[in-house]
């Protein structure tokens, strides 16, 4: 598994997925909010399936 999310992206998933996490238990949204545990982990891993079909990634490829 290669990574495919670079460091801002990395950064704001995240936040954004602890935000979800942290709203849905104050009660603020509904239970979609646990799908920030989702975005946070595909933030720390450092790898996001949606982005495979498309071909697409934030970070910079290396050249050796």
């Amino acid at each position: 598994m290669k990574t495919n999310v670079g460091g801002i992206d990395r950064v704001l998933r995240v936040v954004l997925g602890l935000g979800l996490v942290g709203a849905t238990l104050a009660g603020a949204i509904g239970a979609w909010g646990w799908l920030g545990v989702l975005v946070a982990a595909t933030g720390v891993i450092g790898f996001c399936p949606a982005y495979l079909p498309f071909g697409f990634r934030s970070c910079s490829t290396r050249k050796d």
